[in-house]
């Protein structure tokens, strides 16, 4: 079993936590999160420290010790310094922009597909074929990136598609004459 919650949480400086009731708000340069905890754990800010520990010892409080350990450090993380996901695009012709408020992807299809950019995330286009996805909240940056890549995502014969920079496509041998 995983001991990740009895580990305090550092908040650097320049981020600010706040109890209100059952809702632990953190506020950094980056914006404003907020996380209702359960009332399987019990939350303790410290100075610079925040403490987690379990209200009883059954296993649905110990789970949710560590769960919500990791959403505090993750808060914490993202209004100081945020949460980037890199991606790249392969193939002839496909495409990304910026335009206002929306992703425009060419992907291959007869249209483009429009992609409106959600309130607390930053898409920013270096090149025509990489995409950057930015924010503080870590859940919304990966669910924006996973929405984007499944519009194409990469096919195992050319490489085709939307991926992530990280990762490493398997590559199948075509058919043989």
């Amino acid at each position: 079993m995983s001991r990740v919650g009895k580990y305090p949480v550092p908040v650097p400086s320049g981020v600010t936590l706040a109890m209100a009731g059952r809702t632990l708000t953190a506020k950094g340069k980056l914006g404003e999160l907020k996380l209702d905890l359960t009332d399987d754990v019990d939350v303790e800010i410290k100075g610079n420290e925040v403490a987690v520990s379990p209200r009883r010892t059954d296993r649905r409080a110990r789970t949710m010790w560590g769960t919500t350990r990791s959403l505090i450090n993750q808060m914490v993380t993202g209004v100081s310094t945020g949460f980037v996901k890199a991606m790249e695009i392969n193939g002839t012709g496909y495409r990304a922009a910026v335009q206002g408020s929306d992703l425009v992807l060419n992907l291959g299809y007869s249209h483009e597909i429009r992609y409106p950019i959600p309130q607390g995330i930053k898409i920013t286009c270096e090149r025509p074929t990489a995409i950057k996805v930015e924010g503080s909240d870590k859940r919304q940056v990966g669910q924006v990136a996973a929405e984007i890549r499944a519009y194409r995502g990469p096919e195992p014969y050319k490489g085709k598609g939307v991926r992530y920079d990280n990762e490493q496509i398997l590559r199948k041998e075509g058919k043989k004459k």
